[in-house]
Parts: C-alpha cells; sequence; structure tokens
C-alpha cells in the first residue's frame, strides 16, 4: 500500500560508504567520526547492496561466482561491517517522520547522529524507526551489522532443533536459508542494506492499515461480497470518514464508512464485478483504488492501492490411493483450476540484484504460460514489484514462510518472533490477489522421520503460531502448514498416500514406476538435471576446469555443493551423467556433445512429468516443476542459467503447457491415446494430426472439440515397445494452434538420430545458440 498524504518521501539509496573489520571494536562506533578515529578506512558504496559485492567493487575480492571464489569468501563472515551516508532533512510540521528499511540483513544497530535509534535481527522484513524530535537540518546515519555467525551462537540448541549439517547456524538467525548453503545455491552468508532506504513523512492522523479481501461470490459470479478492514491512528471525536474509490476500466464502486473508532470493519457488495482470474481462464482484473481519511471535509491521509475481486479456495483431503480417491485442487470463483508452473527460487545469492533481475524472470514465466509459482520458503519474501507483475499476469502464488528442510526450535521467544515476521510479511502481502495460498514452509514435515523426531504435528509453528496470526490477519485464505503436509491421519497411515507431494525419489529414469505410479493429485515439486550451455559454463567454470566433469572440484562447487568437505551433494554430477546415461545408453565425451544429451534428458523428462499430469487431468490436478531460474551460476534443474540462456527444456515446456494442447497419453497395452488437454474455460474447436518424424505416416488426424476445463479423447494409435518413433502433433483452431511432439519406444536412443527429430519438430535452435 502507497501512503500518499505525507509525500514526497526522501529517498535515502544511492551512495553511502562502508569500512569493516574481524576484530570485533572494543567500543561501538555511533558515528562516521569514530568510525575513522578507531583506524578503520571507509570505502565508497551503493545502497541496496550487499558487502560481497561492495568488497568486490573496492577490488578486495574477484568475482564471487567464479570458479571456487565462493568457497574462499567465508574469511569474511566474522567482520563486523559498518554503513554510513550523511543527509539533509527537516522536520515537517504536521506529519511525523519515519525511517524505513525495507531490507537490513540481519543483525543490526542503527544509529541517527550519533545516537542509537534501535536494533533489529531479521533480514526477512521491513524495519521501520519513528525518528520524531531526533532529525537536523544535517543529520547522518550508520549502520552497524554484527556477525550472524557469533549471534547464531548464542543460542542452546536442544537436541529437537535439528537441521542439516550444514545449516545448524540457521536455525535461531531470521535470514533466508538457503544463503547457509544448499543443494541449490552456495553459502554467501553476507550483510548489508540489501532493499531500499527512504525517510518516509506521514501525517499524525492517518490510515495506518487497511484491507479488503472477498467474502464470496456468487456462483453466478452476478455479484462479489467484499470486506474492508481499517486500522487508523486519530485524535478521535465525531465527523470522520474512511472513503475509498475503485475503478476497473469501465467499472467503478465507492464507500464512504463514519468511522467510530479507530479499527473497524465494513462488508459491502460490487454487483457484477470485474473478477481475476489465473492466466488462461480470464482476464486478471485489477481495480485501481484510493482510500481517503476524511474529517470535516478535509482530507487527512489517503493511501493507493490495487484490488483483485476474487475466491480462493483449496479443496484437499489428508490421503488418496492408487485409483484416486481424494483430492488437492485450487479453486478460483468456485472454478477448479489445473495449476501448472514453477517453484520460485533465489533470483541471486545476493539478494541485492534481485530488483533488477525480478521482472526478466517473470517476464520468462510468462512466456512459458505458468499460471502458478510456487514461493520456496529457503528464499526471501519477494519485493512488492513481484507480487504487483503477478496480479497482473494472473499467476497464481503458493507462498511459504521462511523455513525449510529443518526442525526449528519451539521455545517462546522463537515462536514470538516467527510470530511477528509473519504478521508483517501477511499484513504486507495479504492485499495482492495473486497469493492463494499461504504454506507455513518448505519440507519441515518431511523432515520428523529424518531425523527421527515422530509426529510433526507436535509442530507448534505451524500448527499453532502461523494459524494465529493468519487468524489475525487474513482468515479467508487457504492456509497449508507444510510442503509435503503430513497431517495427523496421514502421520498416522503413512505418508506414501498424501495428496500433494515432492517427486524426487531416485531420480532415474524419467520413465519408471517412481513417477508413472505416483499417487499424488499434486506435485509441488518435480525436476530433472539439464546441464548449461557450454558458452555459459566457461563464464563460471576456470578454464583447466571446464572438461572433464568427473574428479572436478569446480564442478561439484558448482553443482551445488556449497561446502567442500561438509556436503551430501556431491552426488549431483554424477547423477546428471547417469540421467544421460539412461536416455542414450552412453555419456559423450566431448563437453559441447554433453550439455546437448544432457539438455535434451531433462527436456524430455520436465516436458513427460507435465504432460503425465495434464494428461490425467483430474485425477492429478497440478504440476509445479524444479525450476525456472537459476539463482547463480550452476548445474542444476532450472531450465533458464543464471546469465539467461534458455536450455532446450524451457522450450519443450513452452509447448507443454499451452492453455490447449494435444499429447499422447503413455501406453495402456498395445495402444496410446491422443488427447487434447483444454485449460480454459470455452470450448475449443481444433483440427489435429499426429504424424511419424521419419517416415512421414499420419497415425491419427481429425476434427473435434476439446471441452473446456478438462482432457477430451480425440484417438487411439498403436504402440510398440520394440519400436523407437518420434511423433509430431500439430493443431489448429479458431481458438488455439500449436505444434508438439512425443518420444515412443524404450531407451536407449540414439543422439545423432535425436537430433534429426529435434530439426523436425522445430526445436534444434534451442541448441544451438
Amino acid at each position: 500500500m502507497d501512503f500518499l498524504k505525507g509525500q514526497p518521501n526522501l529517498d535515502l539509496t544511492g551512495q553511502w560508504s562502508f569500512a569493516y573489520t574481524d576484530t570485533p571494536p572494543t567500543r561501538d562506533p555511533a558515528s562516521i567520526d569514530d568510525l575513522a578515529k578507531s583506524g578503520l578506512t571507509l570505502h565508497p558504496c551503493t545502497v541496496p547492496g550487499n558487502f560481497e559485492l561492495d568488497l568486490q567493487a573496492v577490488g578486495v575480492i574477484g568475482e564471487p561466482f567464479y570458479a571456487m571464489n565462493i568457497v574462499a569468501l567465508t574469511r569474511f563472515e566474522r567482520c563486523h561491517v559498518w554503513y554510513g551516508r550523511s543527509f539533509r532533512a527537516e522536520p515537517r510540521p504536521g506529519l511525523s517522520a519515519e525511517l524505513v528499511f525495507q531490507g537490513l540483513d540481519c543483525i543490526a544497530d542503527v544509529y541517527l547522529n550519533g545516537k542509537l535509534l534501535g536494533s533489529c535481527d531479521n533480514m526477512l522484513v521491513e524495519h521501520v524507526f519513528n525518528v520524531d524530535g531526533r532529525l537536523r537540518a544535517d543529520n547522518e546515519l550508520l549502520v552497524h551489522i554484527k556477525p550472524a555467525v557469533d549471534e547464531a551462537r548464542k543460542f542452546p540448541y536442544p537436541r529437537g532443533a535439528v537441521a542439516g549439517a550444514i545449516n545448524y547456524e540457521s536455525l535461531y538467525v531470521r535470514k533466508a536459508p538457503h544463503m547457509y548453503g544448499w543443494d541449490i545455491m552456495p553459502r554467501a552468508l553476507s550483510a548489508g542494506i540489501w532493499r531500499p532506504v527512504e525517510l518516509r513523512f506521514r501525517p499524525h492522523e492517518r490510515i495506518e492499515q487497511l484491507y479488503i479481501e472477498t467474502i464470496a461470490i456468487r456462483d453466478d459470479l452476478s455479484r462479489a461480497d467484499l470486506c474492508l478492514s481499517y486500522h487508523l491512528k486519530t485524535s478521535g471525536g465525531p465527523g470522520c470518514t474512511l472513503e475509498v474509490d475503485s475503478r476497473c476500466g469501465q467499472a467503478a464502486f465507492a464507500l464512504k464508512v463514519p468511522v467510530r473508532f479507530d479499527a473497524g470493519s465494513h462488508v459491502f457488495s460490487v454487483q457484477h464485478p470485474m473478477l481475476w482470474w489465473p492466466r488462461g481462464y480470464g482476464k486478471a482484473c485489477i481495480y485501481q483504488c484510493t482510500a481517503r481519511l476524511v474529517k470535516d471535509g478535509a482530507t487527512l491521509d489517503e493511501a493507493a492501492f490495487s484490488l483483485g475481486i476474487r475466491s480462493a479456495q483449496l479443496a484437499r483431503t489428508s490421503l488418496t490411493n492408487a485409483v484416486g480417491d481424494g483430492e488437492f485442487c485450487f479453486k478460483i470463483n468456485g472454478q477448479r483450476i489445473f495449476a501448472k508452473g514453477s517453484n520460485w527460487v533465489p533470483l541471486d545469492a545476493f539478494h541485492s540484484r534481485d530488483a533488477g533481475r525480478t521482472a526478466a524472470v517473470l517476464a520468462l514465466a510468462e512466456d512459458a504460460n505458468c499460471n502458478i509459482l510456487r514461493c520456496w520458503g529457503g528464499n526471501v519474501y519477494e519485493s512488492d514489484l513481484f507480487f504487483q507483475l503477478c496480479d497482473e499476469a494472473g499467476i497464481m502464488i503458493w507462498q511459504d514462510f521462511a523455513m525449510a528442510c529443518a526442525i526449528y526450535p519451539q521455545d517462546a521467544d522463537f515462536r514470538r518472533r516467527v510470530a511477528d515476521e509473519a504478521r508483517c510479511v501477511v499484513r504486507r502481502l495479504r492485499q495482492h490477489p495473486c497469493i492463494v495460498l499461504w504454506a507455513g514452509d518448505n519440507e519441515c514435515d518431511a523432515a520428523y522421520p529424518w531425523y527421527n523426531l515422530g509426529d510433526p504435528n507436535n509442530n507448534a509453528l505451524t500448527r499453532k503460531v502461523l494459524p494465529s496470526v493468519l487468524r489475525d490477519e487474513d482468515p479467508n485464505r487457504p492456509f497449508l502448514p507444510s510442503s509435503p503436509y503430513i497431517d495427523s491421519e496421514a502421520y498416522k497411515a503413512g505418508a506414501d498416500f498424501i495428496t500433494e507431494n515432492h517427486l524426487w525419489g531416485p531420480r532415474n529414469y524419467y520413465k519408471s514406476d517412481f513417477y508413472l505410479k505416483s499417487v499424488c493429485h499434486f506435485a509441488s515439486e518435480i525436476g530433472y538435471h539439464g546441464c548449461p550451455a557450454p558458452d555459459s559454463i566457461r563464464r563460471f567454470i576456470s578454464p583447466a576446469k571446464v572438461w572433464p566433469y568427473k574428479d572436478n572440484d569446480e564442478w561439484l562447487l558448482h553443482g551445488t555443493s556449497p561446502v567442500p568437505g561438509f556436503s551430501a551433494y556431491d552426488y549431483r554430477i554424477e547423477l546428471m551423467a547417469t540421467q544421460v546415461r539412461c536416455l542414450f545408453g552412453a555419456v559423450p565425451d566431448s563437453l559441447e556433445e554433453y550439455a546437448l544429451a544432457s539438455q535434451i534428458t531433462q527436456a524430455e523428462a520436465k516436458k513427460f512429468f507435465i504432460e503425465l499430469f495434464r494428461g490425467s487431468k483430474w485425477r492429478r490436478t497440478g504440476i509445479i516443476w524444479w525450476n525456472l531460474m537459476d539463482g547463480w551460476p550452476q548445474f542444476s534443474d532450472a531450465v533458464v542459467d543464471y546469465y539467461f540462456n534458455k536450455k532446450l527444456a524451457y522450450d519443450f515446456i513452452k509447448r507443454s503447457q499451452q492453455d490447449v494442447i494435444v499429447m499422447i497419453r503413455e501406453p495402456e497395452g498395445a495402444c496410446q491415446q491422443v488427447v487434447a488437454c483444454n485449460d480454459t474455460r470455452q470450448a475449443a474447436e481444433l483440427d489435429y494430426e499426429v504424424k511419424d518424424a521419419d517416415t512421414a505416416e499420419v497415425l491419427a488426424a481429425g476434427r473435434a472439440v476439446a471441452s473446456a476445463n478438462s482432457t477430451t479423447l480425440l484417438a487411439e494409435i498403436p504402440f510398440n515397445a520394440a519400436l523407437q518413433r518420434f511423433y509430431l502433433i500439430e493443431w489448429a483452431g479458431p481458438a488455439a494452434s500449436g505444434r508438439n511432439h512425443y518420444l515412443a519406444g524404450r531407451p536407449p536412443f540414439d543422439l545423432v538420430r535425436y537430433k534429426t527429430w529435434l530439426h523436425a519438430a522445430g526445436l534444434m535452435r534451442s541448441c544451438e545458440q
């Protein structure tokens, strides 16, 4: 929400100075002059920024992502770092002044004009300091950031708090979990002012919180019931009103609510609302709103925000079985939605660079026709821009809270800190219609059996703390305590038959029984490795280590094995080669051929996963594959590498996620079904053809109607396991046209022959870039 009345605010980003030392100071400097007197050297830097990037900019370190450089950065983890700047800002009569840090990493003391203003210990939320009576014409701001590794040593670490070998330090410290080292991210603990800083001026009588939520939508979509909730700061007395004007194209509504007290709510209806729909199911309509606090005809404060009118439900059962007697399905405006999209992981190991990558990566998600992104719990909470763009694009967001793959502390103080964080996050983000689910964490339920700690339903953070916050702040949005969620019924019965799952398993041949016979209705993680293009590899691997991949410490590090000697992920590089071997029978002996074979293997696997789920709609209801984009240069499951070079899988996925697609189901006996999957709310007429790429034999062709939001059987074709064939699929119609392919037969396939098939399918361009 943008507060308008006190504008303009003072932007404090831009040129700052920083100093650092790995020796704790005997006396805390409170000013830039104190830093100089203590013998510390001041260097120029830019805010937003990160400590490592500041060191690189002044020549202390080299490119952190090159070769083994990231490992050497551990020597800076115990540094104390100071950031300082001067600014002019005099008090403004009738306005209250607040110093706002949108992202401060992480254990920090903030000084204004030589006096301690306050402290913070969470990089994941905004920090606001009131500075009324503290401003002068000329001001100085100093931020002392203390080592997170030292902070971590202050806590007791009971037996019941458990993490991976390289992640224990993350349990109590509220930083993004991935920063301690992950299988997709390096260890880069960092420090810094990583999001913008501003001096904000607001009226003394003002709007503190305002939220409009959708309570219900009629079945015929003709009326929506909404609730306006507000918290104000006023001097009391009669004469105040809260007025809201909203417009979406030609549609509009207005409210005028008498204010009896500083907090309240107001239920109202909108006739014939312009609804927010996910991509493919309709327009993502957004109302632009302005709220004004008015007293005796004068506007005291105003705020601008967006509103998407939509209902969101999650239909879920605890368990399912082989025939699908269960459910896990999103419903928007009462309509079942087939979810297809990507896990959203860190945009960059150094989060000050996130802002420069957000729009470009989201453009890839739109281009690939994703209608959902799962914001993974090992990450930061994304920026307002991210959610605004997802609102506009009709991309649903599954938002994890920032906990992952561990059993977090349960003591009263940690519960309070998690509650405070969640409350801040929910209040910042709840107005966004794109968020269709809050999830308590990533794989923390699954961690209980990993670490032999019994029933995950004893986790007070996700069974008590977060539900309590959401009941207070956002009671009508679905909540899932963990992903995958092992509730009491699933714990008693065993987790093999839960309705939503992460399908990693052996990561062997992508058509193995592990994948084909999975019973979950919804896969919220599933992935397969793909090698980056050789040109990308040469940007982050040193010349002597580019090839071969075996016994190669740089490949392992970027595999990602983030802490050499302490990692459980060393197998990942050989796994990538094994997956190539599964499809082609051998591993090529040159980097160029290896990268191509690996990209083909990944592309076919990702395509198969998506079409396996789409082809069995509504037995299966969604797939969120891992993942769209790398957050640092690596060998991974991502389909676009850190440098924005697309792997072959990107184009395969783009085809597989078309709203209307003709595809071939896996064989049953001696035949295979050709089906049209339609993920829109309108039936689609189409002409289709399936032919052999080698012989041009037409195996199926015709005219059909793909029923709305369902899968329609078009034809059956013969299947012979002894034959290896590549089918070209095309369709055209008034509403949808497209191309697809299907790889038939059993591996191993010949790589040279497969290249000819890629040319025939119009897909070889991806490999030749």
